[in-house]
């Protein structure tokens, strides 16, 4: 029996600047934690969540609905992390 699971959620850019270098960076880590395939897109390009070049391409600006896919044995998790991260507009200033 496969515990795999495939999920699916709609997020939104909420930071002013958009899904620029230094967000696209926090996602790639965040992702990079996981073991899912994790896919990122709009309209109907997708891409790499793990790749920084490929989150670029996406151009996404502030207001952009982006769809997150993940599959895999942790992609709830992974959905879940994913979500809290646009919805916090990748404020990572707690931390410091």
């Amino acid at each position: 029996m496969s515990t795999d699971a495939s999920l699916t959620r709609t997020v939104v850019v909420r930071n002013a600047e958009g899904l620029h270098a230094r967000p696209a960076d926090l996602l790639v880590r965040m992702a990079s934690k996981y073991q899912a395939e994790i896919r990122i897109g709009k309209n109907s390009e997708w891409v790499d969540c793990k790749s920084i070049l490929s989150l670029l391409t996406l151009g996404a600006a502030q207001g952009t609905e982006l769809s997150v896919t993940a599959d895999g044995i942790d992609a709830a998790d992974a959905i879940d992390s994913i979500t809290a991260l646009f919805e916090a507009g990748f404020d990572d200033t707690s931390e410091k």
